[in-house]
């Protein structure tokens, strides 16, 4: 069952590139939000399952081959250099980040990767739209939208991650009571 989280780890890196590449980004209220966001919110769930299926280090073996993909597909889908580079920049840290604190932080399986990714979350977001999108990268955006196109996709992100993490928590309930833990 566990490789199946690496695949499912792998497809949202890949999937997040071809929506955020082929689709412009939407303007909900005031934020502006790639579509990329709500898969790449996802990656951050699965990369905890596959390190608490694996452990840290095969998680950075993971974490290397999803940014060789992320890179490649982005640069195959015609992204600028900019965006190339932010984006495997942005995974990196976020990623890497993610991870360490996954790691150390003593809590239930669902707040552990609740807290991770929340702090992924806004380093990926902060950082793809301040190297990529603004006029520091692709100059997508001007500096004036680059406040609300981080806060955007860090609300968002915030939302699926919170999501994500009740139904692990949940299901890791549900399991527990099942088999009488």
């Amino acid at each position: 069952m566990g490789y199946i989280y690496v695949l499912l780890y792998l497809a949202a890196i890949v999937t997040a590139n071809i929506l955020s590449a082929k689709f412009a980004p939407v303007a909900i209220g005031p934020f502006l939000i790639s579509l990329g966001t709500f898969t790449i919110a996802a990656t951050f769930v699965l990369r905890d399952l596959v390190q608490n299926r694996f452990g840290r280090t095969k998680v950075y073996i993971a974490i290397a081959v999803a940014l060789g993909l992320s890179m490649l597909s982005s640069h195959l889908l015609g992204d600028t250099y900019a965006i190339v580079i932010a984006s495997g920049a942005s995974f990196l840290v976020s990623e890497s980040t993610d991870t360490e604190i996954y790691t150390r932080l003593k809590a239930s399986l669902a707040k552990r990767v609740f807290w991770s990714g929340l702090a992924g979350g806004i380093l990926d977001s902060s950082v793809f739209v301040i190297l990529g999108l603004s006029p520091l990268g692709a100059g997508f955006i001007p500096w004036a939208a680059v406040p609300m196109a981080v806060i955007g996709q860090i609300i968002f992100k915030t939302i699926l991650q919170g999501i994500g993490a009740a139904v692990i928590g949940y299901s890791h309930k549900k399991r527990d009571v099942c088999v009488g833990v």
